[in-house]
């Protein structure tokens, strides 16, 4: 339930996305591990976020001489600022869900393998028909469309 968020903000701190799903398995068994500490009155999602903010600082001064890995000041900074503002990451995600259901299957598709690793805009492009250049210029229209759309079911 919580899990996309937590992953998220996770994300926000580490350089690569190897790395957020190493620090998310350890999350997920120091809650798994202290579950029995956790109170039945208390706010599930906040102390998930605590757990994994101590995981990422972790991670950081196990990996701080690597050159790609941010100061533990500058992740504590942006770990606080990430948490204050989750709220409204979850308001945009949700709401990024539901404008992509408004988009036609064929679009959503195509829009979504933009997004998959293992694939080249290139290959996408193709396989829409598109050259790559007219390819870019409607995946920056679907974007565009998404944006507003998400600002719109946000501001609701």
């Amino acid at each position: 339930m919580h899990e996309s968020s937590v992953r998220a903000y996770v994300r926000r701190l580490l350089p690569a996305r190897a790395d957020a799903d190493d620090v998310m398995q350890r999350v997920a068994l120091v809650l798994w591990d202290k579950f029995d500490q956790f109170r039945e009155d208390g706010d599930f999602r906040k102390w998930a976020f605590g757990v994994a903010r101590y995981e990422v600082l972790a991670w950081l001064r196990d990996h701080g001489r690597d050159r790609l890995v941010l100061a533990g000041d500058v992740a504590e900074m942006i770990a606080s600022e990430s948490a204050e503002q989750e709220s409204l990451f979850e308001q945009q995600r949700t709401a990024l869900q539901l404008c992509l259901e408004k988009i036609a299957p064929h679009n959503r598709q195509l829009l979504l393998e933009c997004y998959r690793s293992d694939l080249k805009i290139q290959t996408v492009a193709a396989t829409s028909g598109r050259s790559v250049g007219a390819f870019y210029q409607w995946l920056h229209r679907m974007r565009r469309i998404l944006l507003d759309c998400v600002q719109q079911e946000v501001a609701r």
